[in-house]
C-alpha cells in the first residue's frame, strides 16, 4: 500500500493543511515528522475551522492513528493546549494520538534564548516565531536535549535540567542580561506535563514500521517548506529542521525504500513569512489584495504574509530535492480576478541569466525574476469539483505549471472547504 510524504514546495503555508486533511480519509496512520508548535496547519469543516500546531491533522477523523515523530520539537504545555482544545470540540483523543519518546522538548529557556537573540540581531533578525524553536534544535544537535522519553525518569529528567541550566543561566545573566531559571520551577512544572502526557508516550518508530509491514495506508506530513529547509533552503532564513521528503524518514525512523509517493503542495502563488530574500514579491495594492482575499495571515502567530508571484526556479529546486511524484495546486480560486498572471520562469543578476536557484544568498537577494504572463479567468473556481468545468485560462495555467516543473497535477484545491477540491490522481 502506499507510503505517501506531503511536502510544502514553497516557503510554508502552502495548504498542507487542506490536502492532509483529505487524503487522511484514506489514511490508516497519519504522522508528523518535523518542526514544532510554530506550525499552523488549517482545515475548514463545513463552517467550523480548525488549526492544528502539533497534532496531525487526520485527527479530525475517526478510526484514524496520529503520530507526533521523534523529529518533532515538543512544547508539553503547547500539546497539551491543543488537546484540550480539540477535546473541547468534540474530537475524541486517547489510543489514536502517539507522541515519540525521541522527540525533543522545547524548555522554557530555549524561548528565552530565542527571544533575545532574535531582539540582538536588530535588522539581521531571521524572523522566527520567538517559540524556541530553532534554541530546541540546537540543543538536539549539541546533545545536550532532553527528550520526551526523559519525562517518565524524573531522576534523569532533573539530571540534564541541572547540567543544562549551570551553562544557559550563566549565558542569560552576563550576555542577555535577563532574569535566570530555577531547577525546582521547572521541574515541578514539567513532571505535571509528564502526568498528562504519558499515556500518549511511544515507540512511535516500532508503530509506523508495523503499520507499513501491514500494508496499511501511511501518510506523513512535514510542516514550514523546502525553502526553509535548514540544508536547502534559503539559509540563513530557514527553520532549524528538515522539512523535506527526506526528513520524513529521519523524522519518523523509516527507510527511504519505505516510501512511495511524494507530493508536494503548490500554493498558486508564492508567500514568505518573515525576513528573507523574495524575488517575485508584488508590493502595493495587489500584494495587499493577494494577502486580504487569501487570507495570508499565520495561523500561528498572525504575522502578515508576503505575497509574489508564482516561482518556477525555487518550485524546479523542490522537485529536484524532493523528487515529487505529482503536485497539489492550493487556492487557485484567489487569483480569479486577477487580469493578467505571472508566471516567473528564471532570475538575472549583473547579466547573467539564472534558471536554477542559487545556493549564494548574496547573490539571491539581488536576482530579479524574468516573467511570462498568462491571461487570467476572471470568473470564479470556487467550489468546482471537475477539471473539465474549471475556466480555459484557469486550466491553462495549470497546464502550464505542469509543462515547467515536468510534474503532473494530481490535485487542485478551489476553496477553503474540505469538499471543495478536484481530485484528478488518487493517492491511495
Amino acid at each position: 500500500m502506499p507510503n505517501v510524504v506531503i511536502v510544502g514546495s514553497q516557503w510554508g503555508d502552502e495548504g498542507k493543511g487542506k490536502i492532509v486533511d483529505f487524503l487522511s480519509r484514506k489514511a490508516d496512520i497519519v504522522a508528523r515528522y518535523q518542526g514544532g508548535h510554530n506550525a499552523g496547519h488549517t482545515v475548514v469543516i463545513n463552517d467550523d475551522k480548525y488549526i492544528l500546531h502539533l497534532i496531525p491533522s487526520g485527527i479530525l477523523y475517526k478510526n484514524k492513528i496520529c503520530v507526533i515523530g521523534n523529529g518533532v520539537v515538543v512544547d508539553p504545555l503547547s500539546l497539551i493546549k491543543e488537546i484540550n482544545g480539540l477535546r473541547e470540540r468534540g474530537i475524541k483523543l486517547g489510543k489514536n494520538l502517539f507522541l515519540s519518546k525521541n522527540a525533543h522538548l522545547i524548555m522554557p529557556y530555549h524561548v528565552a534564548i530565542d527571544k533575545e537573540r532574535e531582539r540582538l540581531r536588530g535588522k539581521k533578525m531571521i524572523g522566527t516565531t520567538g517559540r524556541g524553536i530553532g534554541p530546541a534544535y540546537v540543543d538536539k544537535m549539541a546533545r545536550t536535549g532532553i527528550r520526551v522519553a526523559d519525562l517518565l525518569q524524573p531522576l534523569v529528567f532533573k539530571e540534564k535540567l541541572k547540567a543544562n541550566l549551570f551553562d544557559i543561566n550563566f549565558l542569560l545573566k552576563n550576555l542577555y542580561k535577563v532574569p535566570c531559571f530555577n531547577v525546582e520551577d521547572i521541574f515541578s512544572e514539567y513532571m505535571a506535563y509528564a502526568e498528562k502526557l504519558s499515556e500518549y508516550i511511544a515507540d512511535t518508530d516500532i508503530l509506523i514500521n508495523k503499520m507499513i509491514s501491514k500494508n496499511k495506508n501511511v501518510l506523513l506530513e512535514g510542516a514550514q517548506g523546502t525553502l526553509l529547509d535548514i540544508d536547502h533552503g534559503t539559509y540563513p532564513y530557514v527553520t532549524s529542521s528538515s522539512p523535506v521528503a527526506g526528513g520524513a524518514c529521519t523524522g519518523l525512523g523509516i527507510g527511504p525504500t519505505k516510501i512511495t509517493n511524494v507530493l508536494g503542495i503548490v500554493k498558486a502563488y508564492t508567500t514568505r513569512v518573515g525576513s528573507g530574500p523574495f524575488p517575485t514579491e508584488i508590493t502595493g495594492s495587489l500584494g495587499n489584495k493577494l494577502r486580504e482575499k487569501g487570507g495570508e495571515y499565520g495561523a500561528t502567530t498572525g504575522r502578515p504574509r508576503r505575497c509574489g508571484w508564482l516561482d518556477m526556479v525555487i518550485l524546479r529546486h523542490s522537485a529536484r530535492i524532493n523528487g515529487f511524484t505529482g503536485i497539489a495546486i492550493t487556492k487557485l480560486d484567489i487569483l480569479d480576478d486577477i487580469d493578467v498572471i505571472k508566471i516567473c520562469t528564471s532570475y538575472t543578476y549583473k547579466g547573467k541569466l539564472y534558471k536554477e536557484f542559487p545556493k549564494e544568498i548574496n547573490i539571491f537577494e539581488e536576482c530579479k525574476p524574468v516573467y511570462q504572463e498568462i491571461k487570467g479567468w476572471n470568473s470564479s473556481t470556487i467550489g468546482i469539483r471537475d477539471f473539465n468545468m474549471l475556466p480555459r485560462a484557469a486550466k491553462a495555467y495549470i497546464k502550464k505549471i505542469e509543462k515547467l516543473l515536468g510534474v503532473e497535477v494530481q490535485l487542485i484545491s478551489t476553496g477553503q472547504r474540505r469538499d471543495q477540491l478536484i481530485q484528478i490522481k488518487k493517492q491511495f
